[in-house]
């Protein structure tokens, strides 16, 4: 039997080495997994500027294995938009698309229009991860890691508008991992409009899990992480609120 494809796409700032603690649960599972360095995430890429948010669904896109019996889309925060775009185009590809911390986008929707320049470091966004609380239950260390290994983010890649044309998307079935608020919390700011979370009212079948933490749960609760991946996988649809 082809293993259930698992690819795992981090989020702003990161690459592949965002997910070295949760790749091996997932393998002791019996998955195939393939964590994914989006295009301009290497700290080799001189030309950050030049990446799109095309390329980042693109990237996406051709990670798929179109031979595999069941494939697993993961996406991390800003991910979900180019995630989103890969269901819009895809949606035959993928079985099973997890939101870590996020939720699928709306036509149109773009996350900061008015960024300016080549590239959006996290430094601009320190303060605000701070004061929000997303760097919640990190270590001294493994917060020294993201701010050294953190690469810019293209910026073309965080004003870019998602195009979204194909209602198939909504039909694939979902799990959305609610780490930095609760599940509750995220229905009921999707329900007033929020505009990151909108996309939540329109999808037909996404099941919601808590996983109370900060915002990158790969690091702060790896294997409760990824044991509710492993599960998304290996389950054939959704249900409601969990």
């Amino acid at each position: 039997m082809t293993q259930t494809q698992i690819v795992l796409v981090p989020g702003f700032w990161l690459g592949a080495w965002a997910w070295d603690d949760v790749v091996p649960y997932l393998r002791d599972r019996g998955h195939d997994v393939l964590a994914l360095t989006l295009p301009g995430l290497d700290p080799a890429n001189s030309r950050r500027g030049e990446v799109t948010l095309e390329d980042h669904a693109e990237a996406i896109l051709a990670a798929l294995d179109p031979d595999a019996e069941r494939r697993v889309l993961v996406v991390h925060s800003g991910a979900a938009v180019p995630g989103t775009m890969v269901l819009d185009r895809a949606a035959d590809l993928v079985d099973h698309v997890v939101f870590v911390d996020t939720a699928p986008v709306r036509d149109g929707f773009a996350l900061a229009p008015t960024v300016q320049g080549d590239e959006h470091p996290l430094s601009a966004a320190w303060d605000e991860q701070v004061e929000s609380g997303s760097l919640r239950d990190l270590t001294d260390d493994q917060l020294t890691t993201l701010r050294e290994r953190a690469v810019p983010q293209p910026a073309q890649t965080v004003r870019g508008t998602a195009t979204l044309t194909n209602p198939q998307r909504l039909d694939v079935p979902g799990t959305v991992i609610c780490t930095s608020f609760p599940s509750a919390d995220f229905l009921a700011y999707a329900a007033q409009g929020a505009d990151f979370l909108a996309g939540l009212n329109d999808h037909q079948h996404l099941r919601f899990v808590d996983l109370p933490t900060g915002h990158w749960p790969m690091w702060s609760r790896p294997a409760q992480l990824a044991e509710l991946i492993a599960d998304a996988a290996d389950q054939g649809g959704a249900g409601g609120p969990g």
